[in-house]
């Protein structure tokens, strides 16, 4: 349905006209920047472009001073009445036209003009409060929008989420007791001593009266916050709350004074961990997103961010995380604070909180606990952009599927020497069928380890499955991938000679128990219903996969493996924020077009369907994951949000 990218050149008009030391970083340049480096790498063209049109006085629903026909010293006056404010004789044009941009975008959204976008606006908003500016903020553009869905769209769930450093709290203030509105902020705060110096902007600030456990602070009580801590607030905080919530649009106070390099910030997450974090977004309310910018104060930083958020939008993958994978004790302490905070409010978060006593006492202990990851955890693998996003390999001819124009259907197949070669040592792959599926599947993996292909789906006969896994394992292994993940589903055994040397990780979801039989090698029950399974997602998988960096990824669905199309969508879709989206999805050929489909536009880009609002996980599927989570937080760091289990 394609993305929106809404501007206007005229909010850059306003600029400072006296000195000021604490407003000169907010320039006209913030969004000249940005648009440039869209316009470089060919972003831009890629989008659907909206001219921001003027909000109107109905639509700003706050009270405002006008300020075009006051001179220099009569708005250097009106800007001292407010904390951070320097207003100009464009300011009020420029603001309304923020605030437009929102509504217009919105609109686009829910009407079906677009799947998602990026408004590109100045002044930014979330600061400014029901009749007052603040923070550089005119209109709180982030909020009049949520109310204009509410209102014109009849929306009755909305998720805000405020990665800008600093604390959104006008939208906290506006929509502290509503319940529809759904709202998270991570920001810096240093224990109060960071502007805004608000006590609300605490972890225990969550709301009132019919709003309570609707406000969602993650207050950042160091500096230096990088990729790994960002990524676990996502799974471990706000993620299981927003499936709770089950939103119908997502909201972005998109600010990266957040990102590396800020002066206001400090922080150090790098541009493509912004990617991620839209990825994440994506999977909700059928991936309608709207991200309107707020902060951002370094140029270079900025524009690359802002890249990353619009790149993803339109349904690149994202581009693989640097550095390691381990959330700072400081970082964890604040997660874990925020969660002690909502539990009394959220159900997916209260069994968890009573932290289980652990499954199977004196069962099976990871082997090498005391020993770390292998060093290619420390470099990720970057690829190529490939010429195919996407391709299916299927050996019935009479299949027909449904699919996106640049979704290719696959022809090739390997030499049939080398097929056979690869099948010998399996007798379930002597069959004519089974080499045939396998053939298609060596060509579209080697398309894929060559950079051609991003992501894939191929096809085997049930009885294959395992073995056309453990040759698809080998051959990407000895063909390039330095760090493979394998998730199998279903009644698919590890390949028993399988080296445990740091390069493969495998995850069953469906074993006979639960059980961490090494550090590479997990094994866990299929959850019993959706909040069981999205706890697994959230809880184990993800964390599992981004501590482990993998530059292949392997999604099997074996015999009996138990997933409806929504839930295997949702899996896949998660999973394609790894490995740069080189994810190959392996399938029944008796399920195939029932997941086929729906699993190629998943990999493609598209948003996977909705669960709806999910089930609570029964006492069995979260002492499962209490358990295996306790016998591998030591070595895969993502998965703590206990800091007291820091090592």
């Amino acid at each position: 349905m394609g993305t929106a990218l809404v501007y206007h050149e005229d909010m850059t008009a306003t600029r400072l006209l006296w000195d000021d030391p604490e407003c000169e970083i907010e320039r006209p340049e913030r969004l000249t920047a940005a648009l440039d480096r869209l316009r470089q790498r060919g972003l831009e063209q890629r989008c659907l472009l909206l001219s921001a049109r003027e909000a109107s006085e109905e639509e700003l629903g706050l009270v405002h001073r006008e300020t075009q026909v006051l001179g220099k010293e009569e708005l250097q006056a009106l800007s001292g009445q407010f904390d951070a404010i320097c207003f100009h004789p464009s300011t009020f044009h420029c603001a309304r036209l923020a605030a437009g941009a929102g509504l217009q975008l919105v609109d686009a959204v829910l009407t079906g003009a677009v799947q998602n976008g990026l408004a590109l606006v100045r002044p930014p908003g979330h600061h400014s409060q029901r009749a007052a500016a603040n923070g550089f903020c005119v209109f709180n553009n982030v909020a009049i929008a949520a109310a204009h869905a509410k209102q014109k769209h009849g929306l009755h769930r909305i998720l805000v989420v405020d990665w800008d450093v600093h604390h959104g709290q006008g939208i906290q203030y506006l929509f502290e007791d509503d319940p529809s509105i759904l709202y998270f902020s991570w920001h810096r705060y240093e224990h109060g001593r960071f502007w805004p110096f608000l006590r609300e902007s605490d972890a225990d600030a969550v709301g009132r009266g019919q709003g309570l456990g609707f406000t969602v602070n993650l207050p950042w009580n160091q500096v230096g916050m990088g990729n790994a801590d960002y990524v676990a607030a996502f799974l471990h905080l706000l993620l299981p709350l927003a499936f709770e919530f089950d939103p119908e649009l997502v909201l972005v106070s998109a600010g990266f004074d957040s990102a590396i390099g800020d002066p206001e910030g400090q922080m150090q997450a790098t541009p493509e961990c912004f990617a991620h974090l839209t990825q994440l977004l994506q999977v909700l309310a059928g991936g309608r997103v709207c991200a309107v910018l707020e902060g951002g104060y370094h140029l270079e930083s900025l524009a690359e961010s802002v890249c990353m958020t619009v790149q993803t939008l339109l349904g690149d993958p994202a581009p693989p995380l640097s550095g390691s994978m381990v959330p700072c004790q400081s970082a964890l302490e604040s997660i874990q604070s925020a969660r002690a905070a909502q539990a009394p409010h959220w159900k997916s978060l209260q069994l968890q909180e009573e932290r289980p006593p652990p499954l199977l006492p004196g069962g099976p202990v990871c082997k090498g606990a005391a020993s770390a990851p292998s060093s290619l955890l420390d470099q990720p693998c970057l690829c190529p952009a490939p010429s195919v996003r996407t391709a299916v390999a299927l050996t019935a001819p009479d299949i027909t599927l449904v699919l996106p124009p640049d979704v290719i259907q696959q022809e090739g197949s390997a030499l049939r020497e080398e097929t056979e070669a690869w099948a010998r040592p399996h007798e379930s792959l002597a069959r004519e069928e089974a080499l045939a599926a396998l053939g298609k599947l060596l060509y579209l993996l080697d398309g894929m380890l060559d950079g051609q292909v991003n992501s894939g789906i191929a096809a085997t006969p049930a009885s294959a499955a395992a073995a056309t896994l453990d040759v698809a394992i080998r051959r990407g292994l000895s063909h390039g991938a330095q760090r493979l993940l394998c998730v199998a589903l279903g009644q698919l055994d590890r390949p028993p000679d399988l080296a445990h040397d740091g390069r493969s990780l495998w995850l069953n979801i469906r074993g006979k128990e639960a059980a961490a039989l090494s550090m590479f090698h997990v094994s866990t029950p299929l959850p019993a219903m959706t909040g069981g399974f999205l706890s697994c997602i959230l809880g184990l998988v993800l964390p599992l996969a981004y501590s482990f960096q993998p530059d292949l990824v392997l999604v099997a669905l074996g015999p009996g493996h138990g997933l409806q199309g929504r839930h295997a969508a949702l899996l896949a879709a998660m999973l394609r924020g790894l490995a740069g989206g080189r994810v190959l999805a392996l399938l029944e050929e008796d399920s195939t077009p029932q997941l086929a489909g729906i699993l190629a536009r998943v990999l493609n880009g598209e948003a996977p369907p909705s669960l709806g609002a999910s089930s609570v996980a029964s006492p069995e599927d979260v002492r499962a994951l209490m358990y295996l989570r306790g016998q591998l937080e030591p070595q895969w760091k993502m998965l703590q949000c206990h800091p007291h289990l820091v090592a």
